[in-house]
């Protein structure tokens, strides 16, 4: 008997019916670090490192030409913001931010990769392997990125 491949979209009668829109619209849980008008950020499921966070568009863009210079714009402020968010809160020495571009998309969504990384942790290349959070981590690291989100915005608006 064949194996189902595991993918994160599906193809309905109306289109792809995508992961991360349901995420966005609460139809899946997720443990959700930020949340604004335009953008999303949740934790990946599957992480390279404890951390590894998410950020997508609210509005479904397939890939990054389709979104315009308003949106992209506002994308790098959050993209900066919840990268310093989950260094602080992983004590992480930086983080590997990437957006794949219609290869290697999982999700056929934008979204941005925060990956927490330290110095010597062993990545290299693009083959890394996966990690699992144990139960109650995966609120334990939402609650701690969540936290220094919110140190970060309120430091900018004194």
């Amino acid at each position: 008997m064949p194996v189902k491949q595991l993918t994160l979209f599906e193809e309905e009668s109306g289109g792809i019916k995508c992961k991360f829109c349901d995420i966005i619209s609460g139809k899946i849980a997720s443990e959700i670090v930020y949340s604004d008008d335009n953008f999303v950020a949740f934790l990946d499921y599957k992480p390279l490192f404890k951390g590894h966070t998410l950020v997508v568009p609210r509005k479904h863009f397939n890939d990054i030409y389709a979104m315009d210079d308003s949106v992209l714009s506002k994308m790098m402020k959050v993209i900066t913001l919840i990268s310093k968010a989950v260094e602080r809160a992983t004590e992480s020495d930086g983080t590997f931010i990437a957006i794949n571009n219609k290869v290697s998309q999982s999700v056929p969504h934008v979204h941005i990769h925060i990956v927490p990384r330290k110095h010597k942790d062993g990545l290299k290349g693009f083959f890394w392997p996966r990690q699992s959070y144990s139960e109650g981590e995966e609120r334990e690291y939402a609650e701690r990125i969540r936290h220094e989100i919110e140190l970060l915005v309120n430091s900018k608006n004194r």
